[in-house]
């Protein structure tokens, strides 16, 4: 009966629909000769949409007049995070612009690459946010666009194109679900998520 009320209780938790974007937070990438690890993720306030393109082939294979099989390649997503205000902290630490003495922000055009990163946001569910992370992001320079202000204050906005490119050991994103433990959901944002690894079968021994 307790697993029946449980399993119940889950299914009452599922989402029908989704909306609003909010919880941006990116999470520096490090790439180390024992693999990844990521910085503790910092904030990206003002979120305002996020739009992302799978990218990928389908390469059919006919045989007998018909589609005999069908090969797809994932590699991961690509498109644009519009947000208010790009903050300062991604500036230098991701897009690599730098501070000199008198604390102004200074791009250079021998900077060629900018930093990897984890993105993480969710969007609101009509029972429980959905909660994501993308593993392997890079960011181009935003462009510099504004208006002059009129009768009323139009708030502009910053748009970074992403790039979300699969990790060499494959990885791409994450997401919470129905079953998501408790534990897991609630520190999203304390740390990047890793994907937990199944256990190993026990070794046979004697061939049995």
């Amino acid at each position: 009966m307790k697993y029946f009320t449980n399993l119940k209780w889950r299914k009452n938790m599922s989402n029908k629909v989704k909306y609003n974007l909010k919880n941006v937070y990116a999470a520096k990438l490090n790439k180390t000769n024992d693999g990844y690890n990521y910085e503790e993720p910092k904030r990206i306030p003002g979120a305002v949409s996020i739009s992302l393109e799978a990218e990928g082939d389908s390469s059919p294979f006919y045989a007998d007049g018909i589609v005999y099989f069908r090969s797809t390649s994932n590699n991961g997503y690509s498109g644009d995070l519009e947000i208010a205000l790009i903050p300062e902290w991604f500036r230098t630490e991701i897009l690599k612009e730098k501070l000199d003495t008198n604390g102004v922000l200074i791009e250079n055009s021998e900077v060629t690459e900018t930093e990897k990163f984890a993105l993480l946001f969710e969007f609101d569910g009509d029972k429980k946010a959905i909660r994501h992370v993308m593993y392997n992001c890079s960011a181009n320079r935003p462009s510099i666009e504004s208006e002059t202000k009129e009768e009323s204050i139009e708030p502009g906005t910053e748009t970074l194109s992403l790039t979300c490119d699969p990790r060499s050991d494959g990885l791409v994103k994450s997401r919470t679900g129905d079953t998501t433990k408790d534990t897991t959901y609630n520190n999203w944002y304390s740390s990047v998520y890793i994907p937990a690894k199944k256990p190993e079968s026990p070794k046979q021994v004697g061939g049995k």
